[in-house]
């Protein structure tokens, strides 16, 4: 009875790590600091370090390596739509390309309105996949 006891457990626990990796794991943003910070503001780099997001308040937007200035936004249907409109040079981010001009749909989710915004642009976080993380417009409180 014990041996029989034991093993349901070690089984349960095997399918609670496998739950947690299959579900948290897509949320968890690698972080990377390639040196883009070192000519930046220190209010817009905690600004970055700090943002969440809207969909996963406890998970970061990522950092500025994910970030790309979309300055273009549509509003069709009831769905937002950024445009990439960054001309800042990839390699120091440490971000691949996107090309200005390629638009994004930003699900409402993703829409960030609690946080000010002190890059002076509109700023969308996009994984190397094309997923979007969040998008944050200039302005706020």
């Amino acid at each position: 009875m014990i041996k029989i006891g034991l093993w349901v457990l070690a089984v349960l626990i095997a399918i609670l790590v496998f739950l947690w990796f299959a579900i948290a794991l897509p949320f968890m943003a690698e972080a990377r600091d390639l040196g883009q910070w070192e000519n930046t503001d220190p209010k817009v780099h905690k600004w970055y370090q700090e943002l969440m997001r809207p969909d996963a308040p406890s998970a970061s937007c990522c950092t500025e390596s994910d970030a790309y200035y979309a300055d273009e936004v549509h509003v069709r249907d009831g769905k937002t739509f950024a445009i990439i409109t960054d001309d800042r040079p990839d390699e120091p981010l440490g971000r691949p390309h996107i090309d200005n001009g390629t638009e994004f749909e930003v699900p409402v989710e993703k829409l960030k309105w609690d946080r000010s915004n002190p890059t002076g642009h509109n700023v969308l976080f996009v994984s190397k996949a094309g997923y979007t993380w969040c998008f944050v417009q200039t302005g706020g409180y």
